[in-house]
């Protein structure tokens, strides 16, 4: 019986790692080694918007997962020029891999 006890802990401690993890755009980003950090931060605007505010711009919005990837791999402008000045999103078609992209679009969006 507590072998059974000390083997449920460690499957919870390693579900729970892995959820937090997959949760965190930020270790998303360096594990990927993708350069988001240049221009964006979870809570404050850099050059982009905040995450946080990404996420609460397109809370419960069908697609929204899809566009926003599709906008990181092509780059772009217009979606947040109050927010930017006008500043251009570079494309990011070759680092992080669209996968990578997608779980660290899925983790921003997750944000609250």
């Amino acid at each position: 019986m507590k072998a059974v006890i000390v083997a449920m802990a460690a499957v919870a401690a390693v579900m729970v790692s892995g959820a937090a993890s997959a949760a965190d755009p930020v270790a998303l980003t360096k594990e990927f080694k993708g350069d988001c950090l240049a221009c964006h931060s979870v809570e404050k605007k850099l050059v982009g918007p905040a995450w946080k505010d990404v996420a609460a711009k397109y809370k419960g919005q069908a697609g929204a997962h899809d566009m926003l990837v599709e906008k990181v791999i092509k780059g772009g402008k217009g979606n947040w020029d109050k927010v930017t000045g006008g500043q251009v999103m570079t494309p990011h078609a070759a680092k992080p891999s669209k996968e990578e992209i997608g779980k660290i679009v899925a983790a921003i969006l997750e944000l609250k």
